[in-house]
């Protein structure tokens, strides 16, 4: 439906300032700060996509995934039966199959999340991004994060942005869609609101803010802009999408005010693993440290805290 982006215009001023008094937000405290973070654990794609990834590391990340909080501080919380895990395990595809077995021998139901159709620049030719979705989920990757070809954007070529996601969609079979849209590189807030709306269109699961590799990652402008889309697509079309920033969130403060951003502008529904996402490889370190504050009083030192 092209009429729904044909005359877009996003009132960049008003994000902007709107995006200054958020970060100037009060964050929680006391009880409420450790529930929030633990609601944030639970949302976390915890993610490890360097070149030197090998079957040993994944097998770390997959048993912190599954622990991703020490066990003694979730008893002092009286948390340490609520199966707080991660949301999912984030791979390269030649990954995945050692993520599987490795969470499958752990004996959790964690889904495997694989990056796919040319992560994280996008500048392969389709037929290898759609083989290359189709070997993940061969693999038994159960979430695909795919990444646009951002020149469709910055040309204006929204049909052949939509038949490409739509076309990978279809590549995904049974296995859930997030559409990084690299925000970072698309030019302008109003090139983000329309390649939102494409690719929900489209019919992706989870639109998401970045790959983690551009000069610009998650932004709280990006942020309010795409979470704006997808309020205005659930109403005309009553279908919810999720929504995942990811690259640079790394602290427990930077988690909490996504949540509470989230909250105010999708509502308490979205604040769900289903629903929503945190895209990050050191932000658990943090969440954690940061809990056993909260729990002992004292700053944790450096042996006192398995690796993220």
């Amino acid at each position: 439906e092209l009429g729904w982006i044909s005359k877009v215009h996003v009132n960049r001023p008003a994000v902007m300032r709107h995006a200054e008094r958020i970060k100037k937000w009060r964050t929680v405290k006391g009880n409420w700060q450790a529930a929030w973070l633990l609601k944030a654990v639970t949302c976390i794609d915890l993610t490890t996509l360097s070149g030197d990834d090998t079957p040993s590391n994944v097998h770390r990340l997959c048993f912190k995934a599954k622990h991703p909080i020490r066990e003694d501080l979730l008893k002092a919380l009286d948390m340490h039966d609520k199966g707080i895990t991660v949301g999912a395990v984030c791979v390269y595809p030649t990954r995945v199959t050692d993520a599987v077995n490795a969470l499958k021998a752990a004996g959790c139901n964690i889904p495997v999340a694989s990056v796919a159709a040319g992560f994280p620049s996008g500048q392969t030719p389709l037929e290898t991004k759609l083989a290359e979705i189709k070997l993940a989920v061969e693999y038994g990757a159960r979430e695909i994060d795919i990444v646009i070809s951002r020149s469709l954007v910055l040309t204006g070529q929204w049909e052949g942005l939509y038949e490409e996601i739509r076309q990978c969609r279809e590549a995904c079979g049974e296995a859930h869609m997030k559409t990084i849209l690299a925000t970072g590189e698309l030019g302008s807030l109003a090139n983000v609101y329309k390649a939102s709306m494409i690719a929900m269109m489209a019919g992706s699961d989870f639109i998401k803010t970045s790959t983690g590799k551009e000069v610009e990652n998650a932004t709280f402008p990006v942020g309010v802009v795409m979470m704006r889309a997808i309020k205005e697509f659930y109403w005309q079309t009553g279908n919810k999408v999720g929504f995942k920033p990811a690259g640079g969130i790394r602290t427990a403060k930077e988690a909490i005010t996504w949540l509470m951003l989230v909250k105010e502008e999708l509502g308490v529904e979205w604040l769900t693993p289903e629903l929503f996402r945190l895209g990050a490889s050191s932000l658990l370190e943090d969440i954690e440290k940061q809990i056993f504050y909260h729990v002992t009083g004292s700053y944790a030192l450096r042996h006192d805290l398995a690796m993220a």
